[in-house]
Parts: structure tokens; sequence; C-alpha cells
């Protein structure tokens, strides 16, 4: 487990294998390990669609001899903080490493390398989505947002029972192109109102609308219902395909999945959601992750249609701190209040007693505590911070869970009412 062999058959030892940052020379190199790290054909590496798809300077890879055997890329995405404010994230993704030369620490050498140059940069939190539960713990990642997915019977569902105002609005069917062009403005409105949510780059935006195609893969068109309110303003969309599976002349087993969706606010989410279950032929409606907190399964007349589609987790989004006063200083508060917490962080990037103050208007200020601080309210390890901090999980399970430490009594309760959040983390978008 010690050495490798290079494609030129030399041996090196795994401090001889080089990180770099993958330049345009490297990309089907590149792409191949990408491939083969993900199950996929080696093929040509897709490099031309490499390249159109991230910018050269944030890609590294690990390279013995010639042969690339592991892959790591991340890229500025805005992240939602709870209360609406919004920061530049360090969004990870494309991690893999060759079974051929897993254990080597070329995975903790990339991170560290790209987690270095994200302090650099300034940014307080790095992203990502986890694969594997196991892998990301020891970096300092942790989940901070779930994902739910479901399913509802329409034949029992009985439709959507509470009155909306969204009847004041139109919904309409719209082309690709219209949802190309009307989607990133609605979906950076909507990412603002929602705790954990991320932006999607022109890229995102191609790719959702097929104008442009992963190699390999294909594209089916999905019918989009756009929303408009009252005054006309696109308030949310929902985007879907239907199975169209007929026995004998009757539908047999016709189910509309949900692409995507998102929406301003509840008016215009149960408008779409009243039209999905409205839509003829259809037997079944399936969403691949539902909002924690939407109010639809108790909307439905009943609420026993809507069950889990064995398409959920109780982590999605993962989240690091980098800089723990910077964090905790960006968010808003409910409750004003003052919280004194310890972090431990292996990296050492934050680690620390920090106090947060949290006044009535809702501004937060956190800082290193001073001498006098001694009464810590908890401890919590870097990984599990951002379940505190974007309200995934209340602190009382995590402390009953092993996975913080109440350093004095009522702390925990004391911090809770402050740190609270009034819209659960949701991250509707895969990177």
């Amino acid at each position: 487990m010690g050495q490798s062999t290079s494609a030129s058959g030399v041996a090196k030892t795994p401090a001889e294998i080089e990180i770099r940052v993958v330049g345009d020379d490297d990309l089907a190199a590149w792409g191949q390990a990408l491939n083969v790290g993900f199950m996929r054909s080696m093929g040509d590496g897709w490099a031309d669609y490499h390249r159109e798809r991230f910018e050269l300077g944030r890609a590294l890879g690990a390279f013995d001899g010639e042969r690339c055997v592991g892959t790591f890329r991340s890229f500025a995405m805005e992240l939602t903080l709870p209360g609406g404010a919004t920061m530049i994230a360090d969004a990870v993704t494309n991690v893999t490493v060759s079974a051929t030369h897993r254990r080597r620490g070329l995975l903790n050498r990339m991170m560290r390398q790209d987690l270095d140059a994200a302090v650099d940069r300034g940014e307080a939190f790095a992203i990502l989505i986890a694969a594997e539960f196991g892998i990301y713990g020891r970096y300092g990642f942790g989940p901070a947002s779930a994902q739910q997915g479901k399913r509802i019977d329409k034949r029992t569902a009985g439709g959507i029972r509470v009155p909306a105002a969204s009847d004041e609005g139109t919904i309409e069917l719209i082309s690709m192109a219209e949802y190309r062009a009307v989607g990133p403005e609605l979906h950076r409105r909507f990412r603002r109102t929602r705790p954990g949510a991320v932006s999607r780059d022109t890229f995102k935006w191609r790719l959702q609308t097929g104008d442009i195609t992963q190699p390999g893969g294909g594209f089916r068109e999905p019918l989009v219902a756009l929303y408009r309110d009252a005054a006309g303003v696109p308030a949310g969309l929902l985007a879907y395909e239907v199975n169209d599976d007929w026995r004998n002349w009757l539908p047999d087993d016709v189910t509309l999945k949900v692409t995507d969706y998102f929406a301003v606010d509840w008016a215009a989410e149960a408008a779409l959601w009243r039209y999905a279950l409205e839509v003829d032929w259809v037997q079944r409606v399936e969403v691949w992750d539902l909002a924690p907190d939407s109010p639809l399964p108790l909307a439905l007349h009943d609420q026993r249609a809507c069950v889990d589609n064995n398409n959920s987790a109780g982590d999605f989004l993962w989240v690091r701190i980098l800089d723990v006063a910077r964090a905790f200083s960006a968010r808003t508060y409910d409750t004003p209040g003052r919280v004194v917490f310890e972090v431990a962080d292996s990296m050492g990037y934050t680690p620390g007693r920090f106090v947060l103050e949290a006044a009535e208007d809702g501004t937060g200020r956190c800082a290193p505590a001073g001498p006098d601080d001694a009464d810590v309210d908890f401890a919590v390890d870097v990984s599990q911070l951002a379940a505190v901090y974007f309200g995934h999980r209340p602190l009382g399970p995590l402390a009953q869970a092993g996975l913080l430490e109440e350093r004095r009594d009522g702390g925990l309760r004391r911090a809770q009412r402050v740190l609270r959040t009034d819209r659960a983390p949701w991250c509707p978008d895969v990177f």
C-alpha cells in the first residue's frame, strides 16, 4: 500500500505523486479519471465538455506519471444564510481517487490545497454534496440540510384543501427558451428566501434546459409550468416528466415526476402543486426532494397519500465553516441573547472559544472570546457546527447523540433560543 506504479513503470512513493492545478493539456486525462471514479466508461475524457463547463485554475489532479489518478474541483457559489444574506462559498465537486491509488493521502492533499486557497480568498464556507457519509467529517464538513423525496397518490390525496391567494394568479406551460430566460431571476429570488439554497450558474441553466448535454447522456425535455402572481410577475415554476403507461386503454401506472421546482412563497407553491395534482390521467406525483418544511403534505385532504418514495436521506448539503466569527456575524437572529461556545478544529482553520451577541434588531456579532468569557454554553467539533448554524438539528438531540457537549447548566436551552431558525435549510440543487 506504500507504493504505486506509474504509467511509465517507475515506482513512486505517495509523496512523489504530483498534485497540480489542471491545465488545458490535462483535461482529457483528468476527465478520464473522473469517469472512472464515478464508475463510468473511461472514454476520451470529454475535454471539450469540461473546457466549457468550468474555468481552469481551481481544478486539481493527482498525477502518477502521465496518468491522472485523482480529481478535485471547486468553484464559487452563493450560499444563502439564515435570515437571507448570502456569502460566496467554496463549492467542492468532482472528487475522486482511482481505486488503484486509494489510502495514500491524495484526497487529504487535494482538500488541504483547496481549503487553504479558500481561506486565502477570504471565504467563510466550503460546501459539497457527499456521495458517502463517512468521508468528509474528518475535513470539518457536516450535514446542514436534509433531502426528502415524496410520492403522492393522486387518487386518494383529494387535492389541496387550503384556500389559496394563488387562485388570483395564472399558470402557463413554457418552452425551454423561456425556461432558460425566466428561470435564473426567479431562482435568485427564491433562494434568498431559503437558508442552505445555492446559486445556479449559466452552464447549469444550459444543461437544465437542453442547450448543452453531457457526453454519453441524453436530454428529455420536461414540461415546465410557470406560475405568475396577480400582478403577472413570475413567482414559481415546476418542471416535470410523465411516464405514459397504459393497459387495455386505461392509465395503468402514470406518474408525474417533478424534476425541478421552486417558488418565492406558499401561494405560488400551492398553485403549482394544485396544478400537478389535477393533470389528467396521472395517478401519482413524485418529487425527488420536497422542502422539509413544505406545507404540502399537511395541505392534502388525505395526508396519508403523501409518503416517502425511498429517495430520502437525513443529509444532503454538507458545509464546512472556515471562519466562525465571520459566519456567525453574517446571519441574523430572531431572539436577542448571548452565547459562548467552543469549536474544535483538527485542521486548524478556526478553533477556539467564541462569543455571539445577538441584538434586538436581529443582527449578530461574533468574536473570539476574551479571558472573562469562561462560562462556555456548549462545545462542538467544527464538523457538527453547520447543523447548529443552519438550524438543521436542534442542540438537544445533537448533545444526546454525543455530537456536542453542554458545558454549563441551561446552556443549550439558552443557546437554542438565539440560534433557532424559522425556515428549515433546504438545497434543491445538485452540484
